[in-house]
Formats: C-alpha cells, structure tokens, sequence
C-alpha cells in the first residue's frame, strides 16, 4: 500500500497516523478509512462555550479559488463572533478544504458546519460520494465500525480528521460511521464536513432535504 510507511497503525481498510500526509493514503483501492489522529488546535477550544442558539448552520457550495473568501462571509453570516477566534476557525477550514482540494483534483467542494443537537445519522452508513471528510470540533465525535465486526464501535478523537471512502469509489464499503447517538443528553455537536462538490449539491445546499450528517 502505498504511504503505508508513514502510518503508525495500518490496519487495512483503516490507515491511522499523526501527520496530515496520512490523508493520501484514502486514494488506495484497499484504503476506505484515512485519520489524522490529532488533538483539537488548542486555538479552537473556544467553541465549547459559543451560544448555540445563536448559531446557524452553514452548507455551501464554493469553487476551490474562492473557497478562502466564501468562507469567511459564511462564518460572519452564521453568527462566529468576529476577531482572532473566528480568524482561527476560518484558518482551520480553509487548510482543510484546501488540502482536500488537491487530493481529490476537485474544482468545487461542498463544505457543511453543523450545530448538531439531535441524533442525526444514528445508524452506521457509507455516503453517496466519493470521498467525505468528516471533523468534529465540539462534542461528542464521530463513531466508526469495520463492517463486518459492527459491535466494535471506536470515536474520532476531538479533531481528528478523518477521510472516509464513500459509494462512489466503494461499492461495498469496508468501513461505517455515524453521528453518536446524543438525543436527551442535552450536548451538542458542531461538526465540519467536507465532500467534492455532485451536480445535486448545489440545490441541495439551498434548501433541498438536509443531507445525512455525522
């Protein structure tokens, strides 16, 4: 498998290391899991304290050369107080949109962050895309099974990037995820997703049926 000497743990269909470079390795045919195991940048502890309420939800089409710009109105149109940490958030998400960008040699991307409050997505599910990024940023975290030992349920650390392989490139997909279960618990969730952009997204991002979150 290629980029598998710079994992620290290459189970396949899961690769897991420290470096953002451990991404990559979603392009393998036998690769349907790629996580950057970090921790959360200590410059984004803020959001465990925003005002929920306050908050709205952002999912946006952009074209990759504008992705920086897009970004930054749609922060300040959701209600991100304005200074060094929505600067910080910004930077964030533009570094992974970007990154993401050049792996998958995609012009456009759909971006999605969520204020997740309910159990969204419980069931354990592969997307209808080719490729999805998936990054929680406050609460609970994202949970993911290898299909065929579906009662050995592990959680994305607080940050952790993780590039699951979807539909598209697997037909039978060799790894699950889902949005842990959180309905009465009174938490939330604020999640960042990251998917090239289908022909339906743009629609679907205006005001079509929410797609499945996790």
């Amino acid at each position: 498998m290629s980029g598998a000497m710079v994992a620290d743990l290459c189970v396949e269909p899961v690769v897991i290391g420290l470096q953002e470079s451990i991404l990559s390795t979603i392009t393998d045919r036998d690769v349907h899991l790629a996580l950057w195991d970090r921790t959360r940048p200590a410059a984004l502890a803020w959001l465990d304290h925003l005002p929920w309420d306050e908050i709205d939800d952002i999912d946006q089409v952009v074209e990759k050369a504008a992705a920086p710009s897009a970004i930054a109105n749609a922060l300040e149109d959701a209600g991100y107080p304005a200074g060094a940490d929505r600067q910080a958030l910004h930077s964030e998400i533009v570094d992974r949109a970007g990154f993401f960008a050049r792996l998958m040699d995609c012009e456009r991307l759909r971006w999605r962050l969520e204020v997740i409050e309910t159990d969204a997505c419980r069931k354990f599910h592969a997307d209808m895309v080719m490729v999805r990024l998936l990054m929680s940023l406050s609460g609970p975290t994202t949970q993911w099974i290898h299909a065929d030992a579906p009662d050995d349920i592990r959680a994305m650390r607080l940050g952790a990037v993780g590039l699951f392989k979807g539909r598209l490139l697997a037909e039978h997909p060799r790894i699950l995820h889902r949005s842990p279960p959180i309905a009465g618990t009174e938490q939330t969730r604020l999640l960042l997703v990251i998917n090239p952009a289908l022909a339906a997204d743009a629609q679907e991002a205006a005001g079509s049926p929410p797609v499945c979150r996790a």
